[in-house]
């Protein structure tokens, strides 16, 4: 048997890690408690993922299963040992807002229990591929140092610098600045990862995320920006923008894209690899600019209310350069622009909207 491990393979990236590597006729056995409604209430809970995934991926396995839990990741790891040939690791508290009430909570999740992880696939499977999704947030608020330029309805880079034409790439520092406890949390994680590439030898790459979103995103108000945006847009509920005058700049990463950047590093692994990943500037799209998109595909006003406080640590404009990536991974690309990306959630959101009206 040929498997991989997919942990938080209920959410968003983790359900279409387990689809992809299941249609190209892999096991896939999946970790995931359902930790999301505990963060941001029922209506972000996964438990429709984990229930979809068992009833239509044949080669699915299920463990209910917190990530922390040392006898049980040890215990899961054990079961499968070498068969395990990728390990990739989603689970994590993904919100700095929530991180902030339950500092403990977050670094336990994130930090711990990535170390857990990581010592139970030294101890298990130490051949196998490990890719895990670390994030933007590594670099701080060092991004917002950056010279800006406030156009009408949206913040750039100023035109004449080096990360105008592609976005940010992995030589940006990471320190010397205000990164938020869940950026904390995740630089550890992904520190971590990369010592055990370089000190243990193990097939470590961690890819830092920006935005992703999808189909199957579960957006919340602290977490999963465009799809609670577009939610809100076509359920006709209040949205509050906050900070920038909404003109801050996302480029968003579809989760289907996320998964194939998966397979290309399984194909090419390395040891203690990191790379920056995200939808690029042609996914790039800001708050003001989402709202106006979402009126045209509704057709209807989308109003939207705007507090002057932004969130600690939030970036006002990031837009990743994937150069460094598609090097090494050459085969792999971006299917998905902002205007494809808008246009699939609000179908999705719309075909959801009788259900959740009532």
């Amino acid at each position: 048997m040929s498997a991989i491990l997919v942990t938080g393979s209920a959410g968003l990236v983790g359900s279409d890690a387990v689809r992809f590597f299941a249609a190209q006729g892999l096991d896939v056995v999946g970790i995931d408690n359902d930790m999301r409604a505990q963060f941001f209430g029922q209506s972000a809970s996964n438990m429709p993922n984990i229930a979809r995934l068992t009833a239509e991926v044949e080669r699915y396995i299920h463990h209910d299963l917190d990530i922390r839990d040392r006898a049980g990741v040890h215990r899961v790891l054990k079961r499968y040992g070498p068969s395990l040939r990728c390990v990739i690791h989603a689970a994590a508290q993904p919100s700095h807002d929530w991180a902030a009430g339950e500092p403990e909570t977050d670094f336990s999740v994130n930090a711990t229990g990535t170390l857990v992880l990581l010592e139970a696939v030294r101890t298990h499977c130490p051949d196998a591929v490990v890719i895990h999704v670390s994030t933007n947030k590594v670099y701080g608020d060092r991004p917002n140092r950056l010279p800006m330029e406030a156009l009408a309805s949206r913040y750039e880079v100023a035109s004449e610098h080096r990360y105008r034409a592609r976005g940010i790439d992995e030589d940006m520092l990471i320190d010397h600045c205000m990164h938020s406890l869940f950026g904390v949390s995740k630089v550890a994680a992904d520190m971590m990862v990369q010592e055990y590439g370089r000190y243990f030898g193990l097939q470590t790459t961690s890819l830092r995320c920006g935005c992703i979103t999808g189909p199957h995103h579960a957006g919340a108000q602290l977490h999963g920006f465009l799809s609670y945006l577009v939610q809100c847009a076509v359920l006709e509920r209040p949205y509050t923008v906050f900070g920038y005058e909404g003109k801050q700049v996302r480029d968003n990463l579809h989760s289907s894209d996320l998964a194939r950047a998966f397979w290309a590093v399984f194909q090419n692994p390395g040891s203690g690899r990191v790379y920056n990943m995200g939808g690029g500037r042609e996914a790039s799209v800001s708050i003001r600019e989402a709202v106006a998109i979402c009126e045209r595909l509704t057709g209807r006003p989308f109003p939207v209310s705007y507090s002057g406080a932004q969130r600690k640590g939030d970036h006002i404009w990031w837009i990743t350069d994937t150069a460094r990536f598609e090097a090494d991974h050459p085969d792999w690309f971006r299917s998905y622009d902002r205007e494809r990306l808008l246009t699939e959630l609000v179908q999705t959101w719309t075909e959801l909207a009788p259900r959740m009206l009532g």
